[in-house]
Formats: C-alpha cells, sequence, structure tokens
C-alpha cells in the first residue's frame, strides 16, 4: 500500500488512518519523546499568509519536540509575490525541508504546490478545510466520551466556513453524527456533504438552532467573520447569526454533560457568551493543547511515512 503522502484535507484519510492518527496524538501526550528525534537535522518549513496563535505555535513546538528546526517565512518572504510559480518554489524548497506546512487561502493552490513537491504538504487552513484543526476536535471529543461512534454532535452558526467543513469529513470517518445549525445561505459545501454522506456519515443541515442543539453532547460555534470575509459584510453577517449564538438557555437544549467547543478566537458576546465559553462545560483549552499533541502524530506519520497499513506495528514501536 502507498503511504499518504501529504495532509490536505481530512477525507485525504481512511478512517483506520484517523483512528491510528487519535491514538498516535494520546501517546504523544503521555510521552512527547516516545518516538526520539526523528527530525534531528531536519528542517520543516512554515507558509503563514495569514495570522495565526495555536495553528503556528503548535506546529513550531511539534517540529522541536521532533528534533527539527522550523523555519518560518510570510508571503513577502518568498519569491512567490514576484512571480516565481508555485511549482518552482515546491520543488526547490524540497530540497531545503522535510515537510512543508501552510496556511493560504487558495486550497487549488496547495494541492498544486503538494503535487509539485517530493515532501509532505500539510494544510494549516485553507478557505475551504482546516483539517488540522478537526483532529484536535474529535481527539478532545473521544477523550471526553471514550468513544465517538453513536455521538451527536452540533456546529452552530456558519456552516460554510472551513472548520464545518473539516468537522463533517472527520464525523463520518470518526462515525459520530454531526448536526449543522446555519441561516439560510450558510450552508456546507454540497459536495462535502455528500461525501460525507457517500462515506457513512450522518449529516443533518438545519436552519433551527434548538432543533441542531437538542440532547447532542457537544456544542461547537467559530467567529461570525472569519479571515477571508469582507468586513463589509460583517453587519449583515451579524444579523443572520445572530439566532445561532451559543447561550446558556441554548446549552440547556444539549444533554446534561455536554460540552461547549469553539477553535478559536473567540468574540465573547458575538457567537458565543463568556458565561458558556468561561463555564465549566467548555473545553476549548482542552481543544487548544491537543492541537500539539495531533500537530505530533501528524508530521511524525507523514515525515515516517507511518499512513500506509503500518498502524500497529508503529504505535508498538512507541512503547518499547
Amino acid at each position: 500500500m502507498t503511504a499518504l503522502k501529504d495532509l490536505l484535507r481530512i477525507a485525504d484519510l481512511r478512517a483506520s488512518d484517523l483512528r491510528f492518527l487519535l491514538d498516535l496524538a494520546e501517546a504523544f501526550k503521555a510521552s512527547p519523546d516516545m518516538y526520539g528525534k526523528p527530525l534531528a537535522d531536519d528542517t520543516v518549513v512554515l507558509y503563514f499568509a495569514e495570522p495565526s496563535t495555536r495553528t503556528r505555535i503548535s506546529f513550531e513546538a511539534a517540529i522541536a519536540h521532533l528534533g527539527g528546526l522550523p523555519v518560518m517565512v510570510g508571503p513577502d518572504e518568498l519569491q512567490l509575490g514576484r512571480g516565481e510559480t508555485i511549482e518552482d518554489t515546491a520543488r526547490v524548497i524540497s530540497g531545503y525541508a522535510r515537510a512543508f506546512v501552510a496556511r493560504m487561502p487558495s486550497d487549488e493552490n496547495l494541492a498544486r504546490f503538494a503535487a509539485a513537491a517530493n515532501i509532505p504538504v500539510i494544510n494549516a487552513l485553507t478557505n475551504n478545510h482546516h483539517p488540522c484543526q478537526s483532529l484536535a476536535d474529535i481527539l478532545t471529543l473521544r477523550q471526553r466520551f471514550g468513544q465517538l461512534e453513536g455521538l451527536e454532535v452540533a456546529f452552530l452558526g456558519d456552516g460554510k466556513n472551513n472548520v464545518t467543513h473539516s468537522l463533517i469529513e472527520g464525523a463520518a470517518l470518526a462515525g459520530f453524527s454531526l448536526r449543522v445549525g446555519c441561516p439560510e445561505g450558510y450552508e456546507p459545501d454540497a459536495e462535502i456533504v455528500s461525501w460525507a454522506r457517500n462515506h457513512g456519515g450522518h449529516i443533518t443541515v438545519t436552519h433551527d438552532p434548538v432543533n441542531a442543539a437538542f440532547n447532542v453532547a457537544a456544542i461547537y460555534t467559530d467567529v461570525w467573520v472569519s479571515m477571508g470575509d469582507p468586513e463589509s459584510e460583517r453587519a449583515a453577517r451579524t444579523e443572520a447569526l445572530r439566532p445561532y449564538q451559543v447561550t446558556a438557555e441554548l446549552m440547556r437544549q444539549a444533554a446534561p454533560d455536554a460540552v461547549f467547543m469553539h477553535c478559536l478566537p473567540a468574540h465573547r458576546g458575538e457567537e458565543v457568551t463568556a458565561e458558556v465559553i468561561d463555564g465549566p462545560q467548555s473545553v476549548v483549552f482542552q481543544q487548544a493543547e491537543n492541537r500539539l499533541h495531533t500537530e505530533l502524530a501528524v508530521l511524525y506519520a507523514l515525515t515516517q511515512r507511518a499512513l500506509a497499513g503500518t498502524h500497529r506495528s508503529v504505535l508498538a514501536a512507541g512503547r518499547r
């Protein structure tokens, strides 16, 4: 079986790959040095065309844990802005680094880079996908509830964003049901929903926030105006999304042991009230911490070509 080279979206994975990455992340959380320093004397290039807190720092920390050197570059520091092609840039960086981590708006451009590169390429956020966030979200759910199959999760707000899309794909592979509560015109990409349903996913899209939240194990939300959304749309988006604000009253519609989730950064008083995000049901900082453990798992799995049907032997080797 050919090893998976890149992680551009959750749909790149098989269900067994997802379980393996979650198990590997748990192993790294218990013992960050369990696999030694496989990136010693190697560099990993991180390209961030947009601001980042959790993704950038968790990747830099993960690279350091694995013994590597993170090399951070922005759009003004490469020749891409002066006309060098994506393909030429990918081939050049492939000669210098062990992997490439990129936050850029265009999924198409990231796919072009990955196709030209001969090193692993990891999506650190594009307009349509945020696979690394989804891995941390799913790990958090598994840690909290012990299992994923049969869970009911709700996402409230803008269903068209990258976090929602990756969560939809992750739900299909992990076996939990996902209800997306959003206004008309803010529904998730139909092709992504179709892919998830074709892979066994139980995905419901509703315009009723109470119906979406009823008796679920987790309620998830994100900011109403994301990076890439025109600032001129803020007033209209706020008006449309206001009924989907996560309040204490809405949380009471969920199961008694339900948790609140958010990928951060959060705007208290907009998509969620301070009472909820700072309250006892919130697991947002557990999600944030899990970004480090899942980033360790992704970097190790891709650079060591471990996503090729050898999951059990890889995990066993780490326990020696």
